[in-house]
């Protein structure tokens, strides 16, 4: 029998898990300049939690049999465990402003018909939740690009759209047409909103409009201007007005790589504000390397009151991120080398070589000192040692001083 991991995880050898280390060391920098704390929450939730109120689709939802009267599962992702945390172990009374940052993996099942697409994933993000407005999405934008910036990409794009200005268009339907006219924007599947039963050829051309409504920020605007907005269409063209030509181009008065698309909707159904993708053209197509967006009512569906509060966030996606850096040397080409070879010389030396081995880690914690295990000859020892970049040998007796050798 061939033991392989089951369909959909994989393995991480030591070079990639340094690349993705990296990776993850550079984003958490970046989260705690920005004044960002760490968080770890549980791996395993209540199925309750992790469906976020109906938010998260089930069928991505990887369920574990227990004996417990409620199910359990492992987290699709991370907001709506952060969340439940948020309120229920750290909020207290206080609305001060919670930045919260994490590093973790994630579990999904794929779409139908994609056997043995990936279903473990690595992720880091942040949450800033208790407060709302435009000062809070400006601050997550500019984290994102620092991110971006600090890892060396370039070429990248961010897709931005507004759930409340996307529901506002779609409140220009009868209801009953509501619900097929989002699929058909979230499934990007034009030949079926065309098929619609619209009654009026008029209908059907506004929402073939409000397919195709993205590209530059100022032009999608104005033709969103056309269409007969509610109070809440009208308040979120003029946050995005805002957020785009004053708060940001207050930092980047050259611009950034935004695409404005109002047909963006999330697949996780709790955003209620902004909502962005990041993406890239890489060798294979477009990559998606993160996503995020406001939910200010997804907090209340776990506080014990049912308090409604503000939150935002953003998900970066490791693989994507790894695979758009290695495409362009972008990361480190070989794992961590140690730094000391002990070498015992018998059997009698062996207490010696390991009392060497813990002073060399003792003087410098930084050191990287590994003992020989192999009782091979010299020539060999030194061959090993050279293939591994080992720089340093020390030649143990059990009495006298060892013999230090350098060979790279």
């Amino acid at each position: 029998m061939i033991h392989q991991p089951p369909s959909g995880a994989r393995d991480l050898l030591p070079l990639e898990v340094t690349q993705k280390g990296w990776i993850n060391d550079q984003l958490q920098s970046v989260f705690q300049k920005w004044g960002y704390q760490r968080i770890v929450t549980s791996t395993l939730e209540w199925t309750d939690t992790l469906l976020a109120g109906g938010a998260i689709d089930p069928k991505t939802l990887i369920q574990l049999q227990s004996g417990l009267e409620n199910s359990l599962g492992l987290r699709p992702e991370l907001t709506a465990s952060i969340a439940r945390a948020a309120v229920t172990r750290i909020s207290g009374d206080t609305d001060y402003p919670q930045r919260l940052c994490y590093r973790a993996n994630v579990f999904r099942y794929p779409p139908a018909g994609y056997h043995g697409k990936q279903m473990e994933f690595f992720q880091a993000g942040v949450e800033l939740l208790f407060v709302g407005g435009i000062l809070a999405d400006t601050e997550i934008l500019l984290l994102v690009v620092d991110c971006l910036q600090s890892l060396g990409l370039k070429d990248w794009s961010v897709v931005l759209g507004d759930v409340n200005l996307t529901l506002s268009l779609l409140n220009i339907f009868p209801p009953s047409l509501r619900g097929e006219i989002r699929s058909c924007i979230v499934s990007l599947d034009r030949l079926k909103l065309e098929g619609l039963a619209f009654g009026s050829d008029e209908l059907r051309q506004m929402a073939l409009e409000i397919f195709d409504l993205r590209g530059q920020s100022d032009q999608v605007l104005e033709r969103v201007s056309n269409f007969p907005l509610d109070m809440a269409g009208k308040k979120s063209v003029e946050h995005l007005k805002l957020l785009l030509n004053n708060h940001l181009a207050k930092i980047y008065p050259a611009g950034l790589p935004i695409v404005l698309d109002l047909s963006l909707l999330q697949s996780f159904d709790y955003y209620t504000g902004i909502v962005f993708q990041i993406v890239k053209a890489g060798n294979s197509g477009l990559r998606l390397l993160g996503q995020g967006g406001r939910y200010d009512q997804l907090l209340e569906l776990y506080h014990p009151q049912k308090k409604s509060s503000p939150g935002i966030g953003f998900s970066l996606n490791i693989e994507d991120l790894y695979h758009s850096l290695l495409e362009n040397d972008g990361l480190p080409q070989s794992a961590p080398t140690n730094d000391w070879l002990v070498i015992p010389q018998d059997f009698a030396a062996e207490p010696a070589a390991l009392l060497y081995a813990q002073t060399l880690r003792s003087g410098d914690s930084s050191l990287r000192v590994e003992i020989d295990l192999t009782r091979y000859e010299p020539e060999q020892i030194r061959e090993y040692a050279f293939a591994r970049g080992i720089a340093n040998l020390a030649w143990v007796s059990a009495e006298g001083p060892p013999l230090i050798e350098r060979i790279c």
